[in-house]
């Protein structure tokens, strides 16, 4: 016969954790809504800097690109992978694909006879790569929550300036892009050198406007535009991640508060089988005194 009181105190344990976990869910639906917003605000931003770097590259050729060293391409001999994480678990799967992600883009380059070296942001990328035979440069752990421009400038200028000393060849972020509450995906984004995107066949026309540039267009783009797009990378993708992290937070504690409201059910079954059970063993054994004593 099930013990009672231990059925009952299980109870009580599993009331107790959906308590924190509907509480929980509460806090990541309230901060989500504003992250997303965030999100949406941008990318718009982020776009119009690539229309702009198009703009200011399309009429300059190939050998005065690749005089600017942050376009500059060379051998690859070093990746150097940044990987964005979170800082606290409950969220699901998140930190897992993004590792998975990570493997995967170290076991490619591993094929191809090129040293990769990390740079890890979020404790639990540190605390997943800590035992790693890989060299790691540097780790970020417990940035702020709400990222902001500060932190995407110093890691900006981390990968900068180790990409201009050649420390590293070539520069992704491993990290996730918010596509809805219910789903986000996990991205290998090329950072340096930088890459210019094909621009429309109709994008420039007779029409378009005249853009001067003082002194000239390339320390326009060396001095302010391109370390301004690449703070911006980063901090979109701090924005990005943010959001996915908390929407993977708040499905993962919908579901612990499913399960919890579920096995609390089949529990209070299976305690009410037993109590019946309990209260009929009694029973006969009140009746079985009672004959005894008659016979």
């Amino acid at each position: 016969m099930a013990n009672l009181k231990l059925i009952r105190t299980r109870i009580k344990s599993v009331q107790s954790t959906q308590k924190i976990t509907k509480a929980m869910r509460l806090v990541a639906a309230a901060k989500v809504r504003r992250a997303q917003q965030r999100v949406l605000a941008g990318r718009p931003y982020n776009e119009s800097l690539k229309r702009l770097i198009n703009d200011c590259c399309v009429n300059l050729d190939e050998a005065t690109l690749q005089s600017m060293p942050i376009m500059l391409k060379r051998p690859i001999k070093v990746v150097g992978l940044w990987v964005i994480s979170s800082d606290r678990g409950l969220c699901g799967s998140y930190n897992s694909a993004v590792f998975r992600k990570t493997i995967e883009r170290i076991e490619y380059y591993k094929q191809q006879n090129i040293d990769v070296v990390l740079v890890t942001v979020g404790s639990k990328a540190n605390t997943f790569f800590k035992h790693s035979p890989l060299t790691k440069l540097k780790s970020y752990m417990h940035l702020p929550a709400i990222p902001s421009v500060e932190e995407a400038k110093m890691l900006a200028e981390f990968a900068l300036n180790k990409f201009l000393d050649a420390s590293v060849d070539h520069v992704e972020i491993i990290s996730t892009k918010f596509i809805s509450m219910l789903n986000s995906s996990v991205n290998a984004i090329n950072y340096l050198p930088i890459e210019l995107h094909s621009s429309s066949p109709d994008s420039h026309t007779s029409l378009a406007p005249l853009k001067l540039f003082e002194p000239s267009v390339e320390e326009v783009l060396n001095d302010n535009i391109l370390p301004l797009y690449l703070q911006n990378i980063f901090y979109q993708v701090l924005v990005e991640a943010s959001a996915s992290e908390l929407a993977a937070r708040m499905n993962a504690m919908t579901n612990a508060s499913n399960n919890a409201r579920d096995l609390i059910s089949s529990l209070t079954l299976i305690y009410n089988k037993a109590r019946q059970a309990s209260i009929t063993q009694e029973i006969l054994e009140i009746v079985g005194g009672a004959e005894a004593l008659k016979s």
